[in-house]
């Protein structure tokens, strides 16, 4: 059984072990150089206080290659469960191979453990070998990326780590699975990429926010969590005083912000993150007025954290990374086991 697996497999073998070799290679000869790039970024740009400016020149400079390693990383669990899941036993159905392999001295349940177990170990392998890879060669990037691409974000999140290890077992034995059950290659291909994708979303919308209680705070305004603020002055020099908060908190870097809400000296939600709210500030006199705008914008914001104008967060830290994969890679775990459970029971007792 181990010969014709492999007889039969080695071919898809052959296809993803020369694109991750290449892959591979690619971040093997350029990480080291983007590495020592950052590096010598941040000690140019710490004596002076400017990393803020580095790190975006330094993220916009890469980020066609960031995306494009992360869309690899995702896309291999859905290929996995497509290409090797989804025809592991359509391709017996369709051919009416089943009819002569089955009736053998092999049985069915044998037949699928050594299948389930050949395929599956080289799937777990090839993410593996990804997502490490990838996560290695990221490092600097998800060090100076802007919050909305910020590790503990979904899309990153779901890009790093051993997490693909888990979505690519889980992709695998699900197209199994859904083989079984709908007995035709195409629908079966069709309704695997469906499923998946489905609880690919549902996991970091409705799921992954409460596997640890998420912390809510309140910050002060500043630059690390305003969006835009500025004030719109009228004729005699004055007028409203406006505000968006980004989706960032102070000292928290790379956290994951479920929700940033600007909240007025009462404790009143007046906005949420990205949308714009009129402040109770004067503009004519004060630190707000015309005649302070030649000291920068410090002193008005200064004055805004005084009247009590707040950012209420509540989000994920970036100490949570590792827990959190290793929390998300043990629910699809579960749910491979489960699915293989059912695989063999459907393929003694149902599948004919």
């Amino acid at each position: 059984m181990i010969w014709l697996t492999w007889r039969q497999f080695r071919g898809s073998a052959a296809m993803m072990a020369a694109v991750l070799a290449i892959l591979t290679a690619a971040l093997a000869l350029t990480g080291p150089g983007l590495a020592s790039r950052y590096s010598s970024g941040i000690a140019d740009c710490t004596p002076d206080n400017t990393c803020d400016q580095f790190f975006d020149r330094f993220f916009d400079e890469y980020q066609t290659p960031f995306m494009a390693v992360i869309l690899v990383v995702l896309l291999l669990p859905a290929l996995v469960g497509l290409f090797w899941g989804a025809p592991l036993i359509t391709r017996e159905l369709d051919a009416g191979t089943h009819l002569l392999v089955w009736n053998q001295s092999v049985t069915r349940g044998r037949w699928l453990a050594v299948k389930l177990g050949l395929t599956g170990l080289t799937a777990v392998a090839a993410a593996c070998l990804c997502g490490l890879a990838v996560t290695w060669w990221s490092d600097p990037l998800d060090k100076s990326a802007a919050p909305d691409w910020a590790l503990m974000t979904p899309l990153v999140f779901s890009a790093r780590g051993i997490a693909p290890i888990g979505y690519a077992a889980f992709a695998f034995v699900l197209g199994v699975t859904v083989g079984m059950l709908v007995r035709r290659t195409l629908p079966a291909m069709a309704l695997t990429l469906a499923v998946f994708a489905a609880i690919q979303l549902a996991m970091p919308l409705l799921v992954r926010p409460h596997l640890i209680p998420p912390v809510t705070s309140t910050f002060e305004l500043g630059r690390v969590n305003v969006d835009n603020f500025g004030i719109s002055r009228d004729a005699n020099g004055g007028g409203p005083a406006h505000l968006a908060l980004d989706s960032a908190v102070p000292g928290h870097a790379g956290a994951w912000v479920l929700s940033s809400n600007l909240v007025d000296p009462s404790g009143r939600t007046i906005a949420g993150s990205g949308e714009e709210a009129d402040l109770q500030v004067s503009t004519t006199s004060g630190p707000c007025a015309p005649s302070a705008a030649a000291g920068g914008g410090d002193a008005c914001m200064a004055e805004i954290n005084r009247l009590g104008y707040r950012q209420q967060a509540t989000y994920q830290p970036l100490e949570r990374f590792w827990p959190f994969q290793w929390i998300e890679i043990g629910i699809y775990t579960l749910l491979t086991l489960g699915f293989t459970w059912l695989s063999f029971w459907w393929i003694r007792r149902r599948l004919a």
